[in-house]
């Protein structure tokens, strides 16, 4: 059998985590106990968000995000002339990829894109694009490329705002930063921040109402517009505007966090170089 060069292979005979686990602890909804979270939080209430820039020293732009369990790293590249376009274009593109790490997932995902992977592709460069300036890099596109390396649950979410706070980190011009929650349905339950087991079980069970399924916002606070909006299952109309305002407003909450980061990067940068004019100058002393 032929070798791939191109990646590390690993073992040829493994053997998954997932034996050693314990069965008991694994999160098992049903629909008597689906109102008591797991890890005793509210309805209404999200996991702790841990943020930070300047992860992957050969991107331009770089961040990290924790949402829970759930783990997403971003890299934005230099812009570059768009491939394989004859005409001249005003506007410059997005361009976003999305991928599950293999061992992200309970179950393992392979290198290439699947469909998830692709449409999620496609949500992620409709949340960012109204809020950067393309006009600005004309003929011209950016890459964007995120990969989830834990998923636990409301992923696509934390990938829209850690490729926001990328692109702001790499100095992409930009009308807004972009913030995007999920919630999961079932039947009036409304789940805000949902775990992977809690999404499995809102979308592929059926409520007693027929009323289920998972919403996605991704929103620009400071231009109080809502960028993107992506449905899946059964949901009737009162629970869609209901879902809309309370994501809405996490989404505002959680603002000021990525406010904050990108202020400690910039702080970060003026620290290092007033070092480095510093050293520098001491050396040209000693000359």
């Amino acid at each position: 059998m032929p070798t791939d060069h191109k990646r590390i292979n690993g073992p040829e005979v493994s053997v998954s985590y997932n034996i050693y686990s314990n069965p008991n602890s694994e999160e098992k909804y049903t629909e008597s106990n689906i109102s008591i979270r797991k890890d005793g939080r509210a309805h209404n209430k999200r996991r702790e968000i841990f943020l930070k820039t300047g992860i992957i020293s050969q991107a331009k732009g770089s961040a990290y995000i924790e949402m829970g369990d759930t783990k997403v790293v971003c890299s934005v590249y230099d812009p570059r002339e768009i491939h394989n376009r004859n005409e001249y274009s005003t506007h410059g593109e997005l361009f976003c990829e999305f991928k599950f790490a293999p061992f992200s997932c309970k179950k393992r995902k392979i290198h290439q894109q699947d469909a998830e992977e692709k449409e999620y592709s496609l949500i992620l460069k409709r949340a960012l694009e109204p809020a950067v300036c393309l006009h600005e890099f004309p003929n011209f596109q950016v890459d964007v490329y995120t990969t989830v390396l834990d998923n636990d649950g409301s992923s696509l979410a934390a990938a829209i705002t850690v490729a926001s706070v990328a692109l702001a980190n790499a100095g992409v011009p930009m009308f807004g930063l972009v913030t995007a929650s999920s919630m999961a349905i079932y039947d009036n339950l409304l789940l805000l921040d949902p775990t992977d087991s809690e999404e499995l079980y809102c979308s592929k069970n059926s409520s007693t109402s027929g009323n289920h399924g998972i919403i996605m916002q991704a929103f620009l606070p400071q231009l109080e517009q809502i960028s993107e909006l992506f449905l899946v299952g059964n949901l009737n109309m009162e629970n869609v505007i209901n879902a809309i305002e309370v994501i809405k407003q996490a989404n505002k909450d959680i603002y000021p966090l990525l406010q904050q980061c990108l202020v400690r990067s910039v702080f970060k940068v003026v620290k290092e170089t007033k070092y480095k004019e510093k050293e520098a100058k001491e050396i040209k002393q000693l000359d």
